[in-house]
């Protein structure tokens, strides 16, 4: 059973930081490619960044400069680093494991498999 499950969410003040994580189970990291994805109510989603198994990294020029996304493919697991947070980083941030990396605006389509959900709040 192929899950993904996100941690490390909560609340902080604006400039501060938090690390999420992303834990995989029932599948590798080698044949997709991991996403942060943000949801916010009334928004679509949008594609924060995205690594894949060789390293290659890519973000959202919202974040450009702020988070910095890594992996530990021993631990089947990825990393979100946010630092220098802002009240518009306020969402619910989930991962997803899919062919392709999104972090080019609003994305619709579907993903091969995503996880729950971990609620960030920056408070200005």
């Amino acid at each position: 059973d192929v899950q993904l499950q996100a941690s490390g969410g909560g609340l902080v003040q604006a400039g501060g930081s938090l690390r999420l994580s992303c834990t995989a189970s029932g599948f590798t990291f080698d044949d997709y490619i991991i996403n942060w994805f943000r949801e916010v109510p009334g928004k679509p989603r949008e594609g924060v960044s995205c690594i894949s198994r060789g390293g290659g990294t890519d973000y959202a020029d919202s974040v450009k400069g702020r988070f910095t996304i890594s992996s530990d493919n021993a631990k089947n697991t990825v990393y979100l680093q946010m630092n220098s947070l802002k009240s518009e980083d306020t969402g619910v941030y989930y991962c997803a494991a899919d062919p392709e990396c999104h972090t080019s605006g609003p994305f619709y389509g579907p993903l091969f498999r995503r996880g729950q959900g971990t609620q960030v709040t920056v408070s200005s």
